[in-house]
C-alpha cells in the first residue's frame, strides 16, 4: 500500500510543516557551509510544497549542541538556502518554539519558507517529550517528513509529531525508503552486499539479516579482521574485536550454510602505525607481522571484489574497505567505488549508504555513476538490518 506522500495532502493556503535534515558540516573559520549535499537533496520537497501554494516552515537539528550553542546556530543554513532559492524569502527564526516561532509562522505568507532555529538546543527534542511536539505541531497544518538520516530516531520533530497532523513523506523520503526496500525485498541477482568499516559490532545485525538475502557478502574494513581471527589468522596490532569471534565464526558458517559466497580480504596493505605517514607494505592475510596494523584490502583482493561487483544486478554498500582518508590506505575504496559505477553502467542498481562510503565516491568523483546514495548513514544501516524507523512508521498508510 505504502506509506501517504505530499501528493495525498491538501497543501494550498496552508502551513507546511517539513522536517529535513540540515546537519551539514561547518567551517570551522568562517562558520560557512562545508558541503551543502543534504540541503541540495531536500531542495525537490520544498519546492514541490511551493509549487502546491503553501507556506514552508522546516525545522531540523544540527550536531549535538547541549542546550543553546551559538556556534551550532542555524542561522548559517537560512542564509545558504536562500542563496540556493533565488525569489524565494527565506526567513529565520531565533527559536523554533516559543514566541520568537509561533510570530514568525504566523506572519508567513504561501510562498515564503521559515526556518526554525535547531530543535536540539532543546532536550525536550530527543526526550520525544509530547508538550514540545505539540508546540512546534502548532505551528503548522499539515507534516512532512523529509529527513531520512534521522528517521531512525523516535524524536519529536519526528515521531511525534506525526501523530498530531496530517502526515506525509517528503520525495527524499519516499526515494529512500522505495529503493532501499525493492532492493532487499525484490532485488534483481546476484545481489552482492559489501560491507566495510571500523567495527564489526556495527554491523552485526545487518550482516545476519543480509545473509538471508543477498548472493555475496564482500568484507572488508577494521570489521574483516576479526573475521580474519575467527579464520584463525594472525593480524598483529590490528584493530579485532575478540568477544565478537565466535559471532563471526558463526557467521561464516551460517552464510556457508546458506550458499551465500561470503569473501574475505585474502591480501592487505599494512602500516606500522596509525598514521598517514606510517611505512607500508603489501602483504597476504597470513603474512601480517607482529607491530604491524591491517589498514586497507590489497590489489588482489580489490580486483577479486572488483569483478564480484561489475557482475552484480544489486549493490549495497556501506563502510569503506580501509583507512581511506589517509591516501596511503584509500586505493581499495576507490578501487571498489570504480566497480560500483561500473556495475551502475552496465544496469546494475548501485545503493552507497554510510557517510565515508558516500564521501570516498564523492571524492572519486564517481557519485553520478551510483544509482543512489543514501543521505541517512545511521538510517540506512538500521533499515539493512531490518528494523522499522520510528520516522517511517509513524507516517500513515495510503488509503486505497
Amino acid at each position: 500500500m505504502g506509506k501517504r506522500t505530499i501528493d495525498d495532502l491538501d497543501l494550498r493556503g496552508k502551513r507546511a510543516l517539513v522536517r529535513v535534515d540540515f546537519n551539514v558540516p561547518l567551517d570551522k573559520q568562517t562558520n560557512a557551509i562545508a558541503d551543502d549535499t543534504r540541503i541540495r537533496a531536500a531542495l525537490p520537497t520544498i519546492q514541490a510544497v511551493l509549487a502546491r501554494g503553501a507556506a514552508v516552515i522546516l525545522m531540523s537539528h544540527l550536531g549535538r549542541p547541549k542546550g543553546v550553542t551559538p556556534g551550532l546556530s542555524l542561522a548559517p543554513v537560512a542564509r545558504h538556502l536562500g542563496g540556493l532559492l533565488p525569489g524565494v524569502p527565506v526567513h529565520f527564526a531565533a527559536d523554533c518554539v516559543g514566541e520568537p516561532a509561533e510570530t514568525a509562522a504566523r506572519a508567513l505568507r504561501p510562498g515564503e519558507i521559515l526556518l526554525l532555529e535547531n530543535l536540539r538546543f532543546h532536550p525536550e527534542e530527543e526526550a520525544n517529550d509530547p508538550a514540545f511536539a505539540r508546540q512546534l505541531a502548532a505551528l503548522g497544518d499539515v507534516y512532512i517528513n523529509d529527513a531520512f538520516g534521522s528517521a531512525h530516531r523516535a524524536h519529536a520533530s519526528t515521531e511525534g509529531v506525526a501523530h498530531l497532523l496530517p502526515a506525509a513523506l517528503g520525495a527524499l523520503m519516499e526515494q529512500e525508503v522505495s529503493v532501499m526496500s525493492a532492493a532487499l525485498e525484490s532485488p534483481q541477482r546476484p545481489f552482492v552486499a559489501v560491507l566495510g568499516g571500523a567495527k564489526v559490532s556495527d554491523k552485526m545485525g545487518v550482516i545476519t539479516n543480509l545473509l538471508g538475502k543477498v548472493d555475496s557478502l564482500l568484507i572488508g574494513g577494521g570489521m574483516a579482521n576479526t573475521f580474519l581471527r575467527a579464520q584463525g589468522y594472525f593480524i598483529g596490532d590490528s584493530l579485532v574485536e575478540a568477544d565478537l569471534v565466535p559471532e563471526a565464526e558463526r557467521l561464516i558458517a551460517q552464510a556457508r550454510e546458506r550458499g551465500v559466497a561470503l569473501l574475505l580480504p585474502t591480501d592487505v596493505v599494512i602500516g606500522d602505525a596509525f598514521s598517514a605517514e606510517a611505512q607500508q607494505r603489501t602483504v597476504a592475510v597470513a603474512a601480517v607481522p607482529a607491530g604491524w596494523r591491517i589498514l586497507d584490502i590489497g590489489p588482489h583482493t580489490a580486483a577479486q571484489y572488483g569483478d564480484t561487483l561489475r557482475a552484480a544486478r544489486t549493490v549495497v554498500w556501506n563502510g569503506p574497505m580501509g583507512v581511506f582518508e589517509f591516501a596511503p590506505f584509500a586505493a581499495g575504496t576507490r578501487a571498489l567505488a570504480e566497480a560500483a559505477a561500473a556495475a551502475t553502467d552496465h544496469g546494475a542498481t548501485t545503493i552507497i549508504g554510510g557517510g565515508d562510503s558516500v564521501a570516498a565516491v564523492e571524492q572519486a568523483g564517481l557519485a553520478g555513476r551510483i544509482s543512489h546514495i543514501s543521505t541517512g548513514g545511521g538510517a540506512s544501516l538500521e533499515f539493512l538490518e531490518g528494523r522499522v524507523l520510528p520516522g517511517v512508521a509513524a507516517i500513515p498508510d495510503r488509503q486505497p
